[in-house]
């Protein structure tokens, strides 16, 4: 079957909604103080000094490993990391709504303690179903968010047999990539996802072996962020910027 010959999955940088969502868990506060939508969250200037961190390293790549093509999250914060990452390679970026953001619904913008005060009924529910099946009302579960990433999997991988593909999503897409890829259990993947979260301007890559499966190379990977990388920042437990 037709595929890329590797995929680089990086995470977006740090954004204005990730600094906006620790501020709110470190205060008790049950909303996350934005004024603008979701998809219109920008990079902090930490964020865009990650994404030019990237850049610089993937430029420093020999040709034969620099990515061919890169797709990004329509989002602005992972948009503006792909575009700043491939500026320095010359590489066009097009957008696909499959790798956008989980769909948090009506729990969007929302901190775990406002869920639990506002909504007690839905947070049992969650507790019940679990992290991976859970839909909040209106939004997605991480298994809405796979049908997506097998599709795109799907007709990227026949669009771009042999490339080497640069997605530039957010964590939850990117630890339900891996449970795609590797076959992972349910178990497995929150296993993965409750011990290491996916960094900023992370890279995760796999390489298609010569069966024509692609396997897991590195996962979380932020050593290109150099002076960055104390500036990497983590999420907490759902619900989360990514």
């Amino acid at each position: 079957m037709p595929g890329p010959s590797e995929i680089l999955l990086v995470r977006h940088g740090e954004s204005i909604g990730n600094l906006a969502d620790a501020r709110a868990h470190e205060s008790g506060a049950g909303r996350l103080t934005l004024d603008v939508r979701d998809p219109d969250v920008p990079l902090s200037d930490t964020g865009r000094g990650q994404a030019e961190a990237l850049g610089r390293w993937l430029a420093a790549l020999p040709e034969r490993e620099r990515p061919t093509v890169a797709l990004s999250s329509p989002f602005t914060r992972a948009l503006m990391t792909a575009e700043l990452a491939v500026e320095k390679i010359g590489l066009p970026v097009r957008t696909d709504e499959r790798l956008r953001e989980r769909d948090f619904g009506a729990f969007d913008g929302m901190t775990g303690a406002g869920i639990r005060e506002q909504y007690p009924d839905e947070a049992a529910r969650r507790d019940l179903l679990g992290k991976f099946y859970y839909r909040p009302p209106g939004g997605e579960s991480w298994a809405d968010v796979a049908l997506r990433v097998r599709t795109l999997l799907m007709t990227e991988g026949m669009r771009y047999d042999g490339e080497r593909l640069l997605l530039v999503a957010h964590q939850a897409v990117i630890m339900v990539f891996r449970y795609v890829l590797e076959g992972l259990a349910e178990q497995d993947l929150l296993d993965i996802d409750k011990h290491e979260q996916v960094a900023n301007a992370s890279v995760t890559r796999y390489e298609t072996g010569a069966d024509g499966q692609l396997r897991l190379v590195a996962f979380n990977v932020v050593e290109h962020l150099v002076a960055e990388d104390e500036n990497v920042t983590e999420e907490p437990d759902v619900p989360q910027q990514s």
